[in-house]
């Protein structure tokens, strides 16, 4: 009976709404979002508490859109709020009120706004927990709080539900709409026309009223979305001009990250618009991804949030699903059931314009719990005023690190390379991130005869749009280029579009497959794939052509974790092109430099001009610098020593276990810097550590196998059944047997026919790029269907065509084995080395 009075037919609104305000493709009629509210009124009738009700309401909604419409949720960053967070952030807010301005949500002039409202469950739990004084309820109701949402459907729910909340509260005869609900773009609405003043005008007015208040508190969780996957989706993050020229103003601005395309994530875009909005005083309360803690691109929006705010109460909750091993244990389940790999943070920020500086307490829920575990922790918790003595007092460090601060002693050693030219004496002279393909699923395949097939065949496809899109253009009856994305066939089966793509589309760029190579690349630690590599069908090569201009090119990268990764620190020695991913956003420093003569001179290789071109006109230099060579010589008396032996002194460097152990904080932060030796002695021992360690992971594919055990099994097949079936594997991955904790990993199920025994636990202890380096080999040898392209990547394929050996995947295993054991030998031989 609630129902008819606000839209008695919402196929009517839904037709005449602005795209942004609706689903993507959606066309809901009346008895559909009638159905849909009758099954959460049956469930929500048989609840016994107004909490379960509220659980069961959210995690319905959250449900249905996640399933009805995957691409809009991911687009707006659907995850329902737990209830527990959503008290937590309200108490707290109240005593926040009390203790900094002697207020709290009941008191006249307090006005309340939530944001991103989806289910109107954070409005609903303050009236429900009781936060305003019945005195006060009616005016709160009628003038004080606020609510916005961008979703027609949410929108209707939360206005049910708000006024359901109110009037069991108020235990009013008369039925009060709730006039604070707003369906707009919150992020819009300060500085953007209404669209649908004409359509709704009760929706305008309350708008204006809003856009009027002098809002003191903010709640709510904000959308954690950072936009589509895929070119080929309809899910783009919408564009705020004024909202992100603030973020490129501030948290930018002060960023000394390469790469800012985080800050315009968009529960960072809520955080800089809330701190904009809530004026000079009042308080936000947030729960939030908990990135921008550590974040390196985050170095300025930490800086901005210490100057703007006098307090800051941080409870992180943890949860980060995109890590390894003891480390993704230690994290714990998240929070939110379904809606994030990320970790979580709730966060209250306060500015109170009588303090000057400002005090930051943080508090870690813990380790190895649970979801229920971390919300029973919350609910006990009850508000920040209870976490009490528990809290540490942050203290921002010249970076604007909070957590996790780095050892300034790091400054005195150098840094193997700064394409900004700020720092003087680098080693490298230039270095490179891994190819960005776009389209891994297109340009990557085991089977060197399936790239062949593929990788023309979407290039045909390519050229069939270009020229729909030429004739369309000529008629004047096509698409602007603007209009290029909505123009093309998406088909995710024919064609990976992305942006470089989409461009040269609509430059009417024709595309040939003598515009690339095919190479084979090291796609993953220890994982080798054949590769099209080119400029045009990989969105990004970076440095790549000066590292490997042509097939038989050679090289060898030290490749190190990006800066800013989620995970401890690795390296590893390559010789082949590598993936962005091969390690973490990593960067590689090579060993030589390509270029042609006429390039060459004057340039960074000059010396070197007078050697002879290779077969395709290119010279080859030293990546390492003259004045590192120097600096190293004069360090150890004069010593004569190669830019190879400065090399591999680096590769041991980066495996000595006191160096990463000291400098794991600046090592994830910025780019590894090297000290010098001590001595002769010191140099040519780590030397020769690093060149057999560099040997050993470059030519992993050649060392002797680990000798395998057996509990089933074994090198050679049963009578009647081939190699190719005795050792194919399937969809399943490898596996130890057994669950979680009780994971057996001393034994592993290759496939049906063979399980090995008696691995050695500390083989595990060798990490690569966040896991094991067995771990690798089980995770990546297998048979895998990209779900988008319904491509095939079969890596019994790479066995036999390109190893001629269908034992290749289970011999990898072994040889692996062989390269954790020996490298952890290796490092422990560097143990008594100290910086």
């Amino acid at each position: 009976p609630l129902l008819p009075w606000r839209f008695r037919t919402p196929s009517t609104i839904f037709a005449v709404v602005p795209d942004v305000l609706k689903p993507a493709k959606i066309e809901v009629e009346a008895e559909s979002l009638d159905e849909f509210y009758a099954s959460v009124a049956r469930r929500a009738k048989a609840a016994n508490t107004t909490l379960a009700r509220q659980k069961i309401i959210t995690e319905l909604y959250d449900k249905f859109f996640r399933n009805a419409f995957p691409k809009t949720a991911q687009r707006l960053g659907i995850v329902y709020t737990p209830v527990e967070l959503v008290d937590f952030i309200l108490h707290s807010v109240d005593e926040l009120l009390r203790n900094e301005f002697g207020q709290s949500l009941s008191s006249e002039g307090v006005e309340i706004l939530d944001p991103f409202t989806g289910t109107g469950t954070f409005i609903t739990r303050i009236i429900q927990n009781g936060l305003i004084r019945p005195e006060s309820l009616v005016r709160k109701y009628a003038s004080e709080i606020h609510a916005n949402e961008i979703m027609l459907l949410a929108y209707y729910i939360a206005a049910v539900n708000i006024e359901e909340a109110y009037h069991a509260a108020a235990e009013a005869d008369d039925y009060s709409r709730f006039q604070g609900i707003i369906l707009t773009d919150t992020f819009e609405m300060q500085d953007s026309p209404d669209m649908i003043a004409d359509i709704l005008p009760e929706n305008s007015e309350q708008r204006k009223r809003q856009k009027r208040a002098e809002i003191r508190v903010i709640i709510g969780n904000p959308p954690w979305s950072t936009g589509q996957r895929s070119e080929n989706d309809a899910a783009k993050n919408q564009s705020y001009p004024v909202l992100n020229k603030r973020i490129e103003d501030s948290y930018a601005a002060y960023s000394n990250a390469g790469l800012k395309r985080n800050l315009y994530d968009s529960y960072v875009l809520a955080i800089r618009w809330a701190s904009d909005r809530i004026g000079e005083s009042g308080v936000i309360g947030f729960v939030t991804n908990a990135g921008w803690l550590e974040g390196n691109a985050m170095d300025g929006m930490r800086k901005c949030l210490a100057d703007e705010f006098t307090s800051i109460y941080v409870l992180n909750l943890r949860g980060q699903a995109r890590t390894q091993g003891e480390r993704r244990r230690r994290e714990g389940e998240g929070v939110f059931k379904d809606g994030s790999q990320a970790a979580v943070a709730v966060t209250l920020f306060v500015k109170n314009p009588k303090r000057k500086e400002c005090r930051i307490f943080y508090h870690d829920i813990g380790d190895y719990l649970s979801r229920e575990e971390k919300l029973e922790k919350v609910k006990e918790f009850g508000s920040i005023h209870e976490i009490d003595d528990m809290w540490i007092e942050l203290k921002p460090d010249a970076y604007h690190d909070w957590l996790n601060q780095r050892d300034v002693g790091f400054e005195r050693f150098i840094v193997l390379g700064d394409k900004k030219g700020q720092t003087k004496g680098a080693i490298f002279k230039n270095y490179s991130q891994g190819v960005v393909t776009g389209r891994d699923a297109w340009c990557y395949n085991y089977s060197d005869a399936v790239l062949r097939w593929n990788i023309p065949e979407m290039i045909r496809f390519y050229e069939d749009e270009r020229m729909r899109f030429q004739d369309q253009s000529a008629t004047g009856g096509g698409p602007t280029q603007s209009e290029i994305t909505s123009f093309v066939n998406n088909d995710s089966t024919k064609i990976s579009w992305t942006r470089a793509l989409k461009n040269d589309l609509a430059k009417n760029k024709e595309l040939s497959i003598q515009e690339g190579r095919l190479v084979v690349a090291q796609y993953r630690p220890f994982t080798r794939k054949h590769m099209f590599f080119s400029r045009r069908l990989n969105e990004m090569v970076y440095q790549i052509p000066q590292l490997f201009p042509h097939e038989k090119a050679k090289n060898l990268l030290i490749c190190v974790t990006g800066r800013g990764a989620r995970r401890p620190f690795s390296v590893l020695m390559i010789n082949c092109i590598p993936d962005y991913q091969t390690m973490f956003n990593g960067q590689c420093f090579p060993r030589w430099l390509h270029s042609k003569p006429d390039e060459a001179e004057g340039g960074l290789f000059a010396e070197d001009i007078s050697m002879n071109a290779d077969s395709h006109g290119f010279v080859r230099g030293s990546a390492i610098t003259k004045e590192a060579l120097q600096a190293f010589q004069e360090k150890c008396g004069g010593v004569f020593l190669t830019a190879d032996d400065v090399f591999y002194y680096i590769y041991g460097v980066l495996h000595v276990p006191s160096y990463r152990k000291k400098y794991a904080a600046n090592l994830r932060k910025e780019l590894p810097r090297i000290p010098l030796p001590k001595d002769a002695e010191q140099l040519w021992m780590l030397v020769e550590v690093g060149r057999k360690l560099g040997e050993l992971h470059v030519h992993y594919e050649e060392v002797q196998e680990f000798p395998l055990s057996f509990e089933s099994g074994g090198w050679e097949p049963e009578r009647g059944v081939s190699l190719e079936k005795w050792f194919r594997l399937g969809i399943q991955n490898m596996k130890h047997p057994g669950k979680g904790r009780d994971k057996d990993l001393t034994r592993i199920v290759y496939n049906e026919h063979i399980t090995v025994q008696r691995i050695p636990l500390e083989a595990y202890d060798y990490m690569v790029n966040g896991k094991p380096a067995i771990a690798w080999v089980m995770e990546r040898q297998c048979v895998k269907t990209h779900r988008a392209s319904q491509i095939v990547n079969d890596a019994n394929r790479y066995a036999i065509e390109t190893m001629q050996d269908p034992a290749y995947p289970l011999r990898l295993l072994a040889k692996v084995i062989t390269v954790s054991m020996e490298t952890l030998s290796l490092s422990l031989s560097l143990s008594l080395t100290r910086y």
